[in-house]
């Protein structure tokens, strides 16, 4: 009985589930400024390298029932592509450890960042 008098209720100030008013008022905890570096948390990021040669070999290995010497063409160029996608990211890895900045990057790590932040200071 209980239950459904407070349900079936009409709103008030005093019950906590009734509807938000819109617009919800903004109210600042902390003052809206950048810091002046950036966490080396969310670096963490893993991508998948070199998807289609290893489709390709794989289909490969399936059509010739998985003998390789029939498959080296396919073999060579999911290497290939490997060795140069390890080669890539040795050298961005590098370049972020040392905070060497490259123009066009779209992808910068946390040093390379705090050192942009460094050239350009936020303005108060």
């Amino acid at each position: 009985m209980r239950l459904t008098q407070v349900l079936t209720s009409a709103p008030n100030r005093a019950n906590k589930r009734r509807p938000q008013r819109e617009p919800v008022p903004f109210q600042m905890l902390l003052p809206l400024e950048l810091r002046k570096f950036v966490s080396g948390k969310g670096d963490k990021l893993k991508e998948a390298a070199c998807m289609q040669e290893m489709a390709v070999m794989f289909a490969c290995f399936k059509k010739s029932e998985f003998d390789q010497q029939q498959c080296l063409k396919e073999v060579s160029a999911f290497q290939t592509c490997y060795n140069d996608y390890n080669e890539r990211m040795k050298l961005q890895r590098e370049q972020g450890r040392k905070g060497i900045l490259v123009p066009g990057e779209k992808n910068l790590t946390h040093r390379q960042l705090n050192q942009l932040l460094k050239q350009f200071p936020p303005k108060k």
